[in-house]
């Protein structure tokens, strides 16, 4: 057993994953929408499940790896972004 939180779905359930940050003031947070079956599983990056998250989309085939620089830039702004959308 791991050490990492595990994530209530596995990676060939995921039908979408959207990222987009939150403006948090005088940061911003850095979030994930993980949509499965019509489920939409909320993540951000302070939460104990990211780096698993993280690691499972590596097994999406066409998953966008640049979601971070678009996402990133400009500060205080949503940026949202669709990373991945199973077809």
């Amino acid at each position: 057993m791991s050490g990492e939180p595990s994530l209530p779905f596995s990676p060939p359930q995921i039908d979408r994953v959207t990222f987009f940050k939150r403006d948090e003031i005088t940061t911003d947070l850095i979030c994930c929408e993980v949509v499965v079956s019509g489920q939409i599983h909320f993540f951000h990056e302070e939460c104990a499940e990211w780096r698993a998250l993280l690691n499972s989309f590596c097994d999406l085939t066409g998953f966008d790896d640049n979601w971070f620089a678009k996402v990133q830039c400009p500060p205080f702004e949503a940026c949202e972004t669709v990373a991945f959308v199973r077809r």
